[in-house]
């Protein structure tokens, strides 16, 4: 079956109101499960926090945000992140082997940057299934996909917000009705880019030990627990592997799909991202004033200097010369763990930057970066566009990516 026909069967067959869904016509079929993060306590909004783990208190010390955002009380985004109940509570979906018995590993697909629906990762997730026999558990980053409430997709409402921005902002560029919601939020407390990401990190830890503990319904509990990675989903699974949090993911491959770099070597300024004043703020607070803006934050210290392994990892995968000895180290010791795919004209992600990062300035790190070219028009957001005029070279193409994230995610 060609790709586009993948993706528009299983587009209209995904629902993850049903607990399954048997898709014949692929081999595979889809179980849905409720989750209940229980990292939604670190988000901005409480008054009070605990570091458990090192048994410390801290006040909430962010800022209030820029009073010229109106726009925002109106249209719900600056409800406090710890009172979002659908970021707490979600579903999410297992892609299986059609037939009985749990397979024998499993594979987490995280996805990318301002993500509304899973559409497009369907056609990746049943191709996986079927190269590895392997299940594919398709887990959301907090606050996208059905994490994020449903207004921050409605076109009209955030066409609105986007407006506003244009007018606050005369010389902001990519600024659209898909990405105002995130990039409203994010320019407005910066520091929700680390606690949305830790709170995420923890639910992955959290979904991999019920695994381990035999509670899941549908996953061995012996599996081993692999990833594939788009974009800033693959910044996530960098830093899991890196902390490798309770030796959970000592054995864990992943593989890279268009991601890699760092932070401040990404390149993600799109109508479908985030816009350019969203950018900047985002580079002054974690580029180039990270440490002055640590001393106004005792918490967010507390998580990058106080003996936190996600935060030492997230704050060296943010800059290419900050922590460089202690990231590089790591790389080099993970590098039979992890492969990865960059395309030649990805524009968010280049491949320069992914080789900078995974192999080092000088290359001396051996993990395997392979660098695609293919010959139609293709971006970073759309790798595999769903056309009828190019589905010859768009399968040829999608069979290329899935045979090298295949390999690599069977080795053993």
């Amino acid at each position: 079956m060609h790709y586009r026909d993948r993706y528009n069967l299983l587009k209209e067959r995904f629902n993850q109101e049903k607990e399954s869904v048997d898709i014949p016509e692929l081999g595979v079929r889809m179980e849905n499960f409720t989750f209940r993060s229980g990292g939604q306590s670190l988000l901005p909004g409480e008054e009070w926090y605990v570091c458990e783990e090192h048994a410390v208190e801290f006040r909430e010390s962010l800022p209030s945000e820029d009073p010229r955002h109106v726009v925002l009380q109106m249209e719900g985004l600056s409800v406090p992140d710890a009172h979002f109940a659908n970021n707490r509570d979600f579903r999410y979906s297992v892609f299986l082997p059609a037939g009985s018995g749990r397979p024998k590993g499993t594979i987490l697909l995280l996805h990318g940057l301002n993500e509304r629906h899973w559409f497009k990762y369907l056609p990746w997730a049943a191709s996986l299934v079927h190269l590895t026999q392997k299940a594919v558990c398709l887990f959301p980053i907090a606050f996208h996909m059905n994490r994020a409430p449903t207004e921050w997709s409605n076109a009209k409402r955030m066409l609105a917000v986007s407006d506003s921005r244009k007018h606050l902002f005369p010389a902001i560029v990519d600024s659209s009705f898909a990405n105002a919601a995130i990039s409203a939020r994010l320019h407005g407390i910066p520091q929700r880019f680390f606690w949305s990401g830790l709170q995420t990190y923890d639910d992955v830890v959290q979904l991999v030990r019920q695994i381990r503990r035999g509670e899941h319904p549908s996953l061995d509990r012996d599996s081993r627990i692999d990833f594939f990675a788009y974009s800033v989903g693959s910044f996530l699974s960098q830093i899991l592997l890196m902390a490798d949090e309770g030796g959970l993911f000592s054995r864990s491959q992943l593989f890279i799909f268009c991601g890699g770099p760092t932070f401040d070597r990404m390149s993600p300024v799109s109508r479908y991202i985030v816009d350019s004043e969203t950018i900047v703020s985002l580079y002054s607070f974690y580029v180039e004033h990270l440490e002055n803006e640590l001393r106004r934050d005792p918490r967010l210290d507390h998580y990058f200097n106080g003996g936190h392994q996600a935060g030492l990892y997230f704050k060296a995968m943010l800059a290419n010369r900050r922590l460089k000895e202690v990231r590089e180290s790591r790389f080099a010791a993970l590098q039979h763990q992890i492969a990865a795919v960059a395309l030649r004209q990805d524009a968010v992600i280049q491949p320069v930057e992914v080789l900078n990062t995974l192999q080092g300035d000088f290359r001396d790190i051996p993990l395997p970066v392979h660098i695609l070219d293919f010959p139609f028009k293709h971006s970073h957001v759309n790798p595999f566009p769903p056309l009828p005029s190019l589905t010859g070279a768009v399968d040829e193409a999608f069979d290329q990516v899935l045979a090298h994230a295949a390999s690599h995610l069977s080795s053993p």
